[in-house]
């Protein structure tokens, strides 16, 4: 069966992570999709086992793309892409305003051939902001959006996230938006530009639950959602491990401090009302929880949570996850022959179609690996 976006072609033209991990998405959807690389992106630097440019990172985020090599600063090989972007569906790109204007690849010049092409730039801060062309990572984002004051009254460090959010939630906004506006595409024969600011889109996801007491006026307390600001707020030991384990309501915690052979707690006027306050009780709580989760080994209250419904789950060790159960059974990590690299794991397909379901059809490609195929392509097409 065909993916659900069969059909629909996406030239990616972006760099490192968040434009490339949303081409592969749609191209895990179906979607047939053509990387142009020029050389220079920081994804392809680094470790490699067997050949130049395939390190972990790039293999993670070009599965189920053509590579085609281009040097866009060369004539000849700009008029190339140019022709490719006008077979496409949608574009993405991550390049800096000043550096698509010089390449004549700007929203404009590109529309003008490609009148129906669904143009995505995304880049760290607005078009119309003072810092429209400033260089940003994962790091400013997290930085610029608040992620690290979060961080900072939390456990009282400005630290940055361990994962690259900013970068993999933009991923993710690429995709959708990029999706909607294909839809508008198809019903109106029009394309357009969707500009992806990444900091906009942080803030925007971070402000879900931690706009909070701003959100009324005059404010009624603080920004920060308290259960997640709470000093504390972490996974609990096991008799031999972590978990994840958190109670709700009170019932759950009378069965959790039973399990746990400490009834007497149950006692506590925090827990033995209604209802629980954990915007007021919070670290509370974590400490009662956490004077009875050594009680009991991770498989035990995993069979103890499952039977009274108290939300539970081990931490994952991501140097054991390919052993996990949930992770095999789920076919989240599969160890497949790489036609360069060998013997490799790549990450499975987390979502589920029952008609058209998505599918993993190529493993990254070398840079430049089709090339002569795609361009092959491109002439008898126009010979046709």
């Amino acid at each position: 069966m065909s993916g659900p976006l069969d059909g629909v072609r996406i030239i990616d033209l972006s760099t490192v992570v968040m434009g490339p991990y949303a081409a592969q998405i749609l191209g895990d959807l179906g979607a047939d999709v053509i990387r142009i690389e020029a050389p220079g992106d920081s994804a392809r630097v680094g470790t490699y086992r067997t050949t130049p440019g395939m390190t972990a990172l790039a293999m993670a985020v070009n599965r189920n793309k053509r590579s085609v090599a281009l040097n866009l600063k060369d004539e000849h090989q700009r008029e190339q892409a140019l022709r490719l972007i006008d077979t496409a569906d949608a574009l993405i790109t991550n390049m800096r305003p000043a550096a698509l204007a010089r390449l004549g690849l700007t929203h404009a010049d590109l529309a003008e051939r490609n009148p129906r092409l669904v143009y995505a730039h995304a880049q760290g801060f607005r078009s119309d902001s003072d810092r429209a062309g400033n260089a940003a990572y994962d790091e400013t984002v997290q930085a610029a959006s608040g992620l690290v004051d979060l961080a900072n009254r939390a456990i009282g460090k400005p630290v940055y996230l361990p994962t690259i959010l900013g970068d993999k939630v933009s991923a993710l906004t690429i995709v959708y938006t990029v999706l909607a506006a294909l839809l508008h595409q198809r019903a109106t024969g029009q394309g357009q530009l969707v500009e992806i600011p990444m900091t906009d889109t942080l803030i925007a996801f971070n402000l879900v639950e931690h706009l909070a007491g701003h959100t009324f006026e005059p404010p009624t307390g603080p920004t920060g959602f308290t259960l997640s600001m709470a000093r504390g707020h972490r996974a609990v030991p096991t008799k031999d491990g972590l978990a994840c384990v958190i109670p709700y309501n009170p019932q759950n915690f009378r069965d959790f401090f039973a399990a746990a052979g400490r009834p007497d707690l149950a006692e506590d006027p925090r827990v033995n009302g209604e209802f629980i306050d954990t915007a007021r009780d919070a670290e509370a709580l974590q400490e009662l929880i956490e004077q009875c989760s050594p009680n009991l080994t991770t498989e035990e209250w995993a069979e103890v949570c499952a039977k009274h419904s108290i939300p539970m789950a081990p931490v994952l060790e991501l140097d054991h996850a390919d052993e996990d159960p949930y992770v095999r059974q789920g076919g989240l990590i599969r160890l497949v022959e790489h036609p360069t690299e060998g013997p490799v794991r790549t990450v499975g397909i987390p979502y589920r179609f029952s008609a058209t379901p998505a599918s993993i059809r190529g493993l990254a490609a070398v840079p430049g690996q089709h090339t002569d195929e795609v361009l092959r392509e491109l002439d008898e097409e126009n010979q046709s």
